[in-house]
């Protein structure tokens, strides 16, 4: 059965205040169903529902969204920046051959095995498949950040990004039209840190030139310490 989430337990997921979570309510803006005098969610639809908000946020509100965020996760992670436990250079394949969006979703798959910390594979493959079906994740700047429909613990050993950068770009769906070679798949079953990862991968984007510097870099190591260091930059901008 799908678990189902109340109010407050939405607004701590989200990381939103109570009221904000009730005026989407009211306004029909987030999916919900009323049992009796019950008002709940289906943490599935939330997840489903959250991530391309984020995804689509941009200036003020992504970096309202990531301080408030910032908060939820304290408990979580004790270090501000989250990528130096989460990426490694074997973890990076600067030259993918990918082609097409499939292809490029089974390479990230297997790209996800090598880290060692997939559980299923097969699994991991139908969720992010699902997810691109629902609303592509590809963003503009020809970046994607691939992750799955709904956050399964069992999928992974432990929390990790890879990145893959094509050899030629590849139509992914991103809202500017453009073509994507940069892909990101995140794998956190974490609820409350995945959402903050997402936002803060978005904001490593749109306040640094990382994208640029991750297509210039001539191997994984560099584009692993380009990585690093932007968020380090985005860091230092908000202190």
């Amino acid at each position: 059965m799908h678990r189902t989430l109340e109010l407050e337990e939405v607004a701590q997921f989200l990381h939103l205040q109570r009221s904000e979570v009730e005026r989407l309510v009211k306004d029909q803006e987030i999916p919900f169903e009323r049992h009796g005098s019950r008002i709940v969610f289906r943490k599935v639809e939330i997840e489903s529902w959250a991530s391309p908000r984020i995804l689509g946020l941009e200036g003020r509100r992504l970096s309202d969204y990531h301080q408030r965020s910032s908060v939820g996760v304290r408990e979580i992670v004790t270090d501000a920046a989250l990528l130096p436990e989460m990426i490694q250079p074997s973890f990076i394949v600067p030259a993918l051959q990918a082609k097409t969006k499939a292809s490029v979703l089974r390479e990230m798959v297997r790209l996800g095995e090598r880290t060692g910390r997939v559980w299923d594979p097969k699994a991991l493959l139908a969720g992010l498949q699902e997810r691109e079906e629902i609303c592509s994740t590809g963003l503009p700047g020809g970046l994607a950040l691939l992750h799955t429909r709904a956050l399964e613990a069992y999928l992974f050993e432990c929390r990790f990004i890879a990145l893959g950068r094509t050899v030629q770009e590849v139509p992914f769906g991103a809202p500017d039209g453009r073509a994507t070679d940069l892909f990101f798949l995140i794998a956190c079953p974490d609820d409350r840190l995945h959402l903050h990862l997402l936002a803060r991968l978005c904001l490593v984007a749109q306040k640094t030139d990382v994208l640029a510097e991750l297509r210039a870099a001539k191997d994984a190591q560099e584009m692993h310490d380009r990585l690093l260091a932007s968020e380090q930059a985005v860091l230092a901008s908000l202190a």
